[in-house]
């Protein structure tokens, strides 16, 4: 499982985080969970299903807590959703309306 000790802890200020910046750091959490088996050459499917890239149940948990230790953010329970979880770009939007609160 991913802890705190494994996140980038690139925390910055939401008004500091744009939105290249907040996809940059999805995709670097989503390619450190898959690891070396799940490596994905060329330019990162952002909108791709997370589960067709490799992610199951138990790494898209350690996903969500990654999320939450990189941007510093709580995710409520009401939004654990497979929407907000099925793509780099659902994530994003999740990631960005989280940081703007």
């Amino acid at each position: 499982m991913l802890n705190a000790n494994d996140a980038r802890g690139n925390v910055a200020a939401p008004e500091n985080v744009g939105f290249e910046d907040v996809r940059n750091r999805l995709i670097g959490l989503v390619r450190h969970i898959l690891g070396e088996e799940g490596a994905i050459a060329g330019p990162f499917p952002t909108d791709r299903q997370l589960s067709d890239l490799g992610i199951s149940s138990l790494k898209m948990l350690n996903l969500m807590l990654a999320v939450e230790v990189e941007f510093d953010i709580a995710i409520p329970q009401t939004e654990i959703t497979p929407e907000n979880f099925h793509s780099v770009e659902s994530m994003q939007t999740l990631t960005e309306r989280l940081l703007r609160r």
